[in-house]
């Protein structure tokens, strides 16, 4: 499973790759008031990319905080207390259905 992970990854990685050396001309993105970014078309892809990253982080901003907020308000219940061993042996009677079996681990 390792491998085929690794494989996904390194497919993803050349494909971005491919797409930066595909994509060196130069592109311009206009501004308000006839202001001009002239750069490669790869490089104002990956930031428009890193700028709505930061812009989806920065929304979840106030909903962390409000998680972090209740989950210091709500207090931890006690556990219960250890339960006291018992003095009498268990005997267990035989089943009218046969022999008991020993319980399956994994169900």
């Amino acid at each position: 499973m390792r491998i085929l992970v690794w494989a996904v990854r390194a497919f993803i990685f050349f494909t971005l790759f491919a797409f930066a050396l595909n994509n060196e001309q130069q592109a311009v993105v206009n501004w308000f008031f006839g202001a001009q970014w002239r750069a490669p078309m790869v490089i104002i892809v990956l930031a428009a990319f890193a700028g709505g990253a930061a812009l989806g982080v920065l929304a979840m901003v106030p909903a962390w905080w409000k998680h972090r907020r209740v989950a210091r308000r709500a207090t931890p219940t006690p556990p219960p207390p250890p339960k006291q061993a018992a003095t009498e042996p268990i005997t267990v009677t035989p089943s009218e259905f046969g022999p008991e079996h020993p319980p399956r681990e994994g169900l």
